[in-house]
């Protein structure tokens, strides 16, 4: 029998081996420049939904973006929504900007006394971004713009000048899946961000590995879908650059409503999902049970009810919330500790956290275990 889409796929270290040999990130950044500063002038010129959705928008976010310049809204591609909690006064750097949206939405949030940093490689994207400038300082009544933006590559920012610990949080929206080199934009990342502060994150991720022929294929790697991670291939990669428990916000399936593209995919499964990675040393690999809890007050803007730290810790506000030693350290070593009462320490171990899906692996009967992998 015939199964045109049973593929083999090409393992990791290979496509870096291949990569290697025939310049493949020269390659792919000039065809990324080439889609969206020529191919690509508006929103509705992509032929996938996977960059341009606006999913679960926050009733507070809906004025922010109505006054954002129409021009710069047509050019919009991104997979998410990157408006993490508590920006004001921060230093927020979204990578790949493009035409500076989310930007524009984060200069409001952040206030005057903020700033918001735009890093992109396509002259034509920045120019559309630059040209508003002045109109939405005017618009948001600053004195002076709190924007600033930089062409270059996102897994270069020392190249920009950008120092070691100087930003509050990183963002970005569909953009890391168009760089070859994802380690490297994790590292930098990592590197420019302060301690306790956060990368947050929407990006196109697969249910396997991309085989490598359509890593090739200039309208499917700027739809972004061929040069998505594989899930698990990202979560590995996050831990080998010191972000040690990436924590998943939100997620969705994209539908791939172009039949010819979805000929060529054939069964790889593609999602929308919003990551969160803390810079923070010392983080356990598992969820590790230490007896302690938090009591969320209410008092983030916007969440008076419940805090939603990811997709499996909604925290009601005036109710005690067992949390593992990493959850604990994520709210209490950031941003977020002023608005939480702090419950236990680090002196006692009960070993993993229930729930984790990670638990111990040794069957107390002594049988074999028929079910599945985990």
């Amino acid at each position: 029998m015939n199964w045109p889409h049973a593929i083999i796929l090409s393992p990791v270290p290979g496509l870096k081996k291949y990569a290697n040999n025939f310049n493949f990130k020269e390659i792919m950044q000039e065809k990324v420049q080439k889609y969206y500063g020529e191919t690509l002038s508006c929103t509705e010129d992509l032929q996938t939904n996977a960059c341009c959705t606006d999913a679960g928008l926050p009733g507070f976010v809906k004025p922010l973006l109505a006054r954002v310049h129409d021009e710069v809204l047509t050019r919009y591609y991104g997979c998410g929504l990157v408006l993490p909690e508590l920006l004001d006064g921060l230093t927020i750097l979204d990578l790949g900007c493009g035409a500076g949206r989310d930007v524009y939405v984060l200069s409001q949030l952040v206030g005057e006394q903020g700033q918001v940093i735009g890093v992109d490689m396509t002259e034509e994207q920045l120019a559309i971004a630059r040209q508003h400038e002045a109109y939405h300082q005017k618009l948001f009544g600053y004195s002076r713009s709190n924007v600033h933006f930089l062409h270059g590559y996102i897994e270069h920012l020392d190249e920009l000048e950008l120092a070691d610990n100087s930003v509050d949080i990183i963002v970005s929206n569909c953009v890391i899946n168009l760089v070859p080199d994802k380690a490297a934009v994790l590292s930098e990342a990592w590197r420019v961000l302060k301690p306790g502060g956060e990368l947050y994150f929407s990006d196109v991720y697969s249910d396997r590995r991309i085989p490598l022929a359509l890593t090739h294929d200039s309208v499917l790697y700027g739809e972004c879908l061929s040069g998505a991670l594989y899930w698990n291939d990202f979560l590995q990669l996050s831990r080998k650059q010191s972000f040690t428990d990436p924590r998943l916000i939100d997620d969705r399936p994209i539908t791939l409503d172009n039949e010819e593209l979805a000929a060529r995919t054939g069964n790889i499964r593609f999602y929308s999902a919003t990551y969160r990675l803390f810079k923070l040393d010392g983080l356990e690999l598992a969820c590790e049970d230490h007896g302690q809890a938090v009591n969320y007050r209410g008092t983030i803007p916007h969440h008076p009810h419940a805090f939603v730290l990811d997709k499996h810790h909604f925290i009601e506000s005036g109710k005690q919330f067992p949390v593992c030693g990493n959850t604990w350290r994520m709210l209490h070593d950031t941003r977020f500790k002023e608005h939480f009462d702090f419950y236990g320490n680090f002196d006692h171990h009960y070993g993993i956290f229930p729930g984790c899906g990670m638990g111990i692996p040794f069957n107390d009967a002594g049988t074999v275990q028929k079910s599945g992998c985990c």
